[in-house]
C-alpha cells in the first residue's frame, strides 16, 4: 500500500517539476514580486518577529525578495541547512548574498550554524512544497526533513506552504509521517487551513 502512494507521489512530483521548468523568466519575476507581498501581509497578519524560510531554487516560486525585505524591517529569518541525519540546522539569514551548496545541490545559508531546536523560537515557518491540497496535505519532495522538523517541534507555530497558483490541489496521497500544513502562500493568494495537527 505505502509503495502506491509513494508511486503516486513521484510521479505528481515528476509532473509538476516539468511544469515549474516550462515557466517563462517574466512569469518568475511577477510571480516573485506576488509572493513578496503575500509573504510580507501573512507576517503582518501574525505578528511575527521571527520566522523560518528558505533559499528558493531556481524552479521554485522565488523568496529572495520577501527575504531581503523581511531582514531590511529588522524581522530575524531562520533558513535551513540540510544534515545527512536527516535533521536540519538553521542559520540567521543577513543581507549578505552568500550562499552555499547544500547536501542535495540546494541552496543553502553560509552564517554560523545553530542546531536543529533553533527553530523552536520562530513565530511563523515558511517552507517549500511541490503541490498542497485543500485538506492540508503538503507534498514535499521526497526527503522529509520539513515533515520530520514539524513532526519533532514541543509548540510548533503556524507552518505556511509556498507554492505556485495552479499547485493548489483537491487532493493529494497522503502517508503516516506526512505533517499537515496550516496554510498556503501562493503568488496571489493566502489560505488559512483547517488542518488536524495540534
Amino acid at each position: 500500500m505505502s509503495t502506491d502512494i509513494e508511486q503516486q507521489k513521484r510521479a505528481l512530483r515528476a509532473e509538476l517539476r516539468e511544469r515549474r521548468q516550462l515557466l517563462s523568466e517574466a512569469q518568475r519575476d511577477e510571480a516573485a514580486v506576488g509572493l513578496a507581498a503575500q509573504l510580507d501581509a501573512l507576517v503582518a497578519a501574525h505578528g511575527a518577529h521571527s520566522v523560518s524560510c528558505f533559499l528558493s531554487t531556481m524552479t521554485e516560486p522565488e523568496t529572495r525578495l520577501f527575504l531581503r525585505g523581511a531582514i531590511d524591517r529588522g524581522i530575524r529569518v531562520l533558513l535551513p541547512i540540510t544534515r545527512a541525519d536527516g535533521l536540519l540546522d538553521w542559520a540567521v539569514a543577513d543581507d549578505a548574498d552568500d550562499v552555499a551548496e547544500g547536501l542535495f545541490g540546494l541552496p543553502e545559508p553560509t552564517g554560523e550554524v545553530l542546531g536543529p531546536i533553533a527553530v523552536n523560537d520562530v513565530d511563523l515557518m515558511i517552507i517549500p512544497a511541490a503541490a498542497v491540497d485543500r485538506d492540508g496535505t503538503r507534498l514535499g519532495w521526497g526527503r522529509g526533513y520539513f515533515d520530520k522538523t514539524i513532526g519533532s517541534m514541543e509548540r510548533c507555530p503556524p507552518v505556511y506552504a509556498v507554492i505556485y497558483d495552479s499547485e493548489v490541489l483537491d487532493s493529494l496521497p497522503r502517508e503516516i509521517h506526512d505533517q499537515p500544513v496550516d496554510g498556503i502562500v501562493t503568488p496571489s493568494q493566502t489560505i488559512r487551513l483547517s488542518t488536524a495537527r495540534n
